[in-house]
């Protein structure tokens, strides 16, 4: 498998139609088996595409990037993860551990209102789309107003419609910081903070196609507990991780056990609820 990143003096450069250069991975039994950097030799936006196809790229991680190029990445059969940063080597690395993940893979490393540890601030999530079948995933849709494209600082309270809180900047003591509109918050979220002023608080409610997206059926898998070591032990309602053929790892939760199979949810747990937030713009950059 071969990985490409946006490439600019060892960090994701955050733009993917200006960007220079790439760094390409070659990956063998799901860890970096060795590195390049090649040009982009001045090609730009969706011709880029091309390029990172004949050099057998199968996924690019980036900072943003606009549909055009999305669509052109993905007749060229190259999965993409918006919305990283810092570290090209520890962006990759984070992606084969499962703690950074594709728009068309199982998401489960951000906060509750942007990507999973939910980087959506909790331990799971990654939503934001409707499209049947993406599981929330927030890297397929975008987002318009005078924020979108630029760095958000935001502090955020979000509760169930019980009045059950399931997250908190404020309770963290850290506000949040984003790129407004690039994948890296689930949709409801980016929409909300893309026309507000600093200072500013708003209240949103979002359904579930504005967040974690509906429970797909196609991710529930019945598995004989013979098949995987350890499984006897597992308890209802109990997280775990599994790991891909890749070796990057994705969150189920057990639903059903008998004595011969087990029941996994692979579904983010936010899928198909209703979420409410409070925010408040810090600042923009």
């Amino acid at each position: 498998m071969k990985i490409a990143v946006t490439y600019d003096n060892g960090n994701v450069f955050q733009h993917f139609g200006r960007t220079e250069n790439f760094k390409v991975y070659d990956i063998e039994n799901g860890e970096i088996a060795s590195s390049q950097i090649i040009s982009s030799n001045g090609i730009a936006h969706e011709a880029l595409a091309d390029m990172l196809k004949e050099y057998g790229v199968e996924l690019l991680i980036c900072g943003g990037m606009g549909p055009g190029a999305r669509a052109a990445l993905a007749d060229a059969g190259i999965e993409v993860c918006a919305g990283a940063e810092g570290n090209t080597d520890d962006a990759v690395k984070a992606y084969l551990s499962g703690e950074l993940t594709g728009s068309d893979a199982v998401c489960d490393h951000h906060d509750h209102h942007h990507e999973e540890e939910h980087g959506c601030g909790s331990e799971e999530g990654c939503g934001g789309c409707s499209e049947e079948g993406c599981g929330g995933c927030p890297g397929h849709c975008t987002v318009e107003g005078k924020n979108a494209g630029r760095k958000c600082t935001v502090h955020y309270k979000g509760t169930f419609d019980d009045g059950t809180q399931f997250d908190s900047s404020y309770d963290r003591g850290q506000p949040l910081e984003f790129v407004c509109g690039a994948g890296m918050m689930i949709r409801g979220f980016d929409q909300a903070v893309a026309d507000m002023e600093p200072g500013q608080i708003t209240d949103v409610h979002l359904m579930p196609e504005e967040a974690y997206g509906f429970a797909d059926p196609r991710m529930i898998l019945v598995l004989p507990i013979a098949d995987l070591p350890g499984s006897e032990n597992l308890t209802l309602g109990q997280r775990v991780y599994l790991s891909d053929e890749l070796g990057r790892r994705f969150g189920v939760t057990v639903t059903e056990k008998d004595d011969t199979n087990i029941t996994l949810d692979a579904n983010h747990p936010m899928a198909g609820k209703e979420l409410n937030f409070r925010i408040e713009l810090i600042s923009v950059e």
